[in-house]
């Protein structure tokens, strides 16, 4: 009889590094991957342009083929058959299945049911919570939280919840006794073609309809293009040949037609003329991407005109790869001959970019590089090394609280704006099967004194408040003290 044993694989682990291969041939954003039973081939998902399709590479040859265009919404995941003949293909909410041979795709139809006692489920999921609290929290002692007692008045309700949204609520309800940030919970149902009122990126005016007259177009609004007539002053009196008498009438009109032609009837007041245009309105986070990018604009600008243009602004929206690329390059850029830099780091949600943002406005100058006498600048070359201001206020959390602590722990420059909570904590987020998603603090920070940052607020060195009424003008109180502060260093 053959010996089937297989013999254990003995691996030379001494130099590994240096042996590292590189098995595909082009970049790309790559998700599952798997051999060939006889380890000739590597089948792999990557997305190129539109969605993850399988392709093929030769490992003797790099011969690489794109074998079945699959244009998967997500990264999906694969098996292969003990043949090696047919890979199985998760993906899009469904399994596909490959012959490897033909290169064709087949869907496999699947078909499962189950009772779900979902008031069950919720007990369960309640007690589970509850434990990974035990668990997780950053300090063992949950902050002196009597846990136990919290758990028994809270379980209470559970007969009375029928839905998942108020069992989230619930959860939230309970994990704010531990005071601390990044808890709660949250449930985000969906509704399949629901209501989603189209943009057309314009501000209006409260005069008295009917129809609506343009206060301001904002700008990179859809209305922008060669040929239109529209302008501040130009009033919509009817969407799609509907007239516009209430105020309710436009979100009506432009219900789900985000993306598709939309004719507007146009009237102009100063000349008495009404014509047609046809726009494609945009979606309302579109129209919030031109917000805040109307608001970096003028706080650029008041920035620029409060200090004669000696001083660059830049905001940090998040701490994250995204933000970071665009302060390298406005400040390294735009900014370079500036004196001086605001970094606004206000209604920033946080992420983790602590560190490299302070590292980067650190620098010191320790020489000049000056070819026959011309002075072509200074190293460190790629860090900001002038002086700079962070502004922050009580939006600030979490990252956008680690930053501002960290940026005056090294005594880099001034904290201007108000107090940022304490909420420097790491999170650890947990997605549970009934789509409802929570979230505990698990790593504390601590200072150099042996205090956490959280509940820990962070005060600024110059405090200035914004206040309402100046703020609803145009004024925004603390980039003015941030330039004054800035200069003043």
């Amino acid at each position: 009889k053959e010996d089937s044993t297989v013999a254990p694989l003995k691996f030379e682990l001494d130099g590994i590094e240096d042996r590292k291969v590189r098995l595909t041939i082009h970049s790309s954003d790559l998700a599952d991957a798997i051999m060939s039973k006889d380890g000739e081939k590597l089948y792999y998902l990557a997305e190129f342009e539109k969605g993850f399709d399988l392709w093929q590479t030769d490992l003797r040859s790099k011969e690489t083929k794109l074998l079945v265009k699959m244009g998967a919404e997500g990264p999906g995941s694969m098996e292969m058959d003990k043949e090696g003949k047919n890979l199985f293909l998760v993906n899009n909410g469904g399994i596909s299945m490959v012959d490897l041979d033909k290169g064709e795709v087949k869907s496999v139809g699947i078909k499962g049911e189950m009772r779900l006692d979902a008031a069950a489920e919720r007990q369960y999921l309640f007690e589970h919570v509850w434990r990974q609290v035990l668990k997780k929290f950053y300090v063992k002692d949950l902050q002196a939280t009597d846990w136990d007692y919290y758990k028994k008045e809270y379980a209470q309700y559970l007969p009375y919840i029928n839905n998942d949204q108020d069992f989230a609520d619930l959860l939230s309800e309970m994990l704010g006794e531990l005071n601390a940030s990044h808890t709660g919970a949250y449930y985000r149902g969906s509704i399949p073609n629901g209501d989603a009122t189209a943009r057309l990126g314009l501000f209006y005016t409260n005069d008295t309809l009917p129809g609506l007259t343009i206060s301001e177009v904002i700008d990179r609004s859809p209305v922008i293009k060669a040929g239109s007539r529209v302008k501040a002053g130009t009033v919509i009196e009817q969407i799609d040949g509907e007239a516009i008498t209430g105020r309710d009438e436009p979100a009506r009109f432009l219900n789900r037609k985000a993306g598709r032609n939309v004719l507007l009837s146009l009237y102009d007041p100063m000349t008495g003329k009404r014509w047609e245009e046809t726009v494609k309105p945009i979606t309302r986070s579109e129209e919030n991407e031109l917000l805040y990018r109307r608001w970096v604009e003028r706080n650029r600008h008041t920035v620029d005109s409060l200090s004669n243009g000696r001083v660059g602004y830049v905001h940090v929206r998040g701490m994250n790869n995204d933000s970071y690329k665009t302060v390298y390059e406005e400040v390294l850029g735009r900014y370079h001959d500036k004196e001086a830099l605001v970094v606004d780091t206000r209604f920033n949600g946080g992420g983790w970019l602590h560190d490299d943002l302070a590292t980067f406005l650190s620098g010191h100058v320790y020489m000049h590089l000056m070819p026959r006498g011309q002075d072509l600048g200074t190293e460190p070359q790629f860090k900001w090394s002038k002086p700079s201001v962070v502004l922050m206020n009580e939006a600030n959390y979490s990252d956008a609280h680690m930053f501002p602590f960290t940026y005056k722990a090294l005594g880099i420059g001034k904290l201007v704006g108000m107090p940022v909570p304490g909420t420097g904590t790491a999170v650890w987020w947990e997605h549970l099967q009934n789509g409802v998603i929570f979230g505990i603090p698990q790593v504390g920070m601590v200072d150099n004194s042996g205090k956490y940052l959280e509940n820990q607020q962070l005060e600024p060195d110059v405090r200035q408040a914004d206040e309402p009424a100046l703020l609803s003008t145009g004024t925004d109180q603390q980039l003015g003290a941030a330039v004054k502060a800035v200069l003043g260093q």
